[in-house]
């Protein structure tokens, strides 16, 4: 596995988000492994690569704006993900005239911590607290939508029921949203035996998406892939699951974007928890869809921003 960028290195000459337009050519090198090298595509936008700290991480966070942004899109990626593999979704909202900002989570990506692990689903919710605060700073435009993929989603819809009460908040975009897990039960059975003797397990890597090229990148080919799966993060979900599931409704309508050959979450259960905590919220079920809409085939990435389009022009 090899790249044209040293994570290490480039994560220690980081300097702040709010001071930081992309600091030199090895985070140049970053984005263009990544395909994050917008300016040819959307002449004139502008892009940063930086940190901020947060509940004592050191969290690294890039923005996209182009010359007259019309909205900003907050987004969230999903677990053993980084901001790395979102190109599409941010190519989308820079198609829509939003300045995209996002972060890599704790333990995910160029940000500090555990790898792939945290200590209490509590933590995202200080991670996005810390993007508001940036997206603050940075003056971005209102209003602010949001965006998460999987576990982002998971944070996104904490925030929805717990709160989210921002008169900035624009709308709510949910990709195949983690409530629990497939196969829930028997996660949980393995975790509670597995816990007191090891700390991880090996990643079993899925085909979580149609697109092959993705696949592949993602396998072999992505120096930021997380390969072990911490029995924290299991631990944490176990705790936070009941947590959503007693959560109260929330008028927030949502869109919930959700493939039913999804193999990663309990799809049909997810739905049925989210129609009873929103208000309406307006679901597209694609049926050849698997779990990282973030990334499917061009065909079905076409459907659903489509139907975002005509819900966020």
């Amino acid at each position: 596995m090899s790249s044209s960028f040293d994570p290490e290195r480039l994560r220690a000459a980081l300097g702040s988000l709010a001071g930081a337009d992309l600091p030199d050519a090895m985070a140049q090198a970053y984005q263009t492994y990544y395909g994050l090298d917008f300016q040819a595509r959307h002449p004139g936008v502008r892009a940063r690569l930086g940190r901020f700290s947060c509940g004592g991480y050191e969290v690294v966070a890039q923005l996209w704006c182009p010359r007259e942004p019309v909205a900003t899109l907050l987004l969230m990626h999903g677990y053993y993900d980084h901001m790395g593999l979102y190109r599409h979704v941010i190519d989308w909202a820079l198609d829509m005239g939003f300045a995209v900002l996002s972060c890599d989570l704790p333990g995910h990506g160029l940000s500090s911590g555990a790898r792939a692990s945290i200590g209490d689903f509590a933590e995202y919710q200080q991670v996005l607290a810390g993007l508001f605060e940036q997206a603050s700073e940075l003056g971005l435009p209102q209003p602010w939508h949001l965006c998460g993929q999987s576990t982002g989603g998971a944070i996104v819809l904490d925030y929805l029921l717990a709160d989210g009460k921002r008169p900035e908040l624009g709308q709510s975009i949910l990709l195949a949203p983690l409530v629990r897990p497939r196969a829930w039960a028997w996660s949980k059975l393995s975790y509670r035996m597995l816990s007191p003797f090891v700390r991880e397990i090996p990643r079993r890597f899925s085909e979580n998406s149609s697109d092959a090229t993705f696949i592949d990148f993602v396998h072999n080919l992505d120096p930021l892939q997380p390969r072990s799966l911490p029995t924290a993060w299991v631990g944490a979900l176990a705790k936070w699951v009941p947590h959503i599931e007693a959560a109260g409704r929330s008028t927030h309508s949502p869109l919930i974007i959700q493939g039913e050959a999804d193999m990663t979450v309990d799809w049909r259960y997810n739905l049925e928890v989210l129609q009873g905590k929103f208000h309406q919220p307006q679901i597209l079920r694609l049926a050849d869809a698997r779990h990282h809409l973030a990334n499917e085939n061009e065909t079905l990435r076409k459907h659903y921003f489509d139907f975002l389009r005509e819900r966020l022009a």
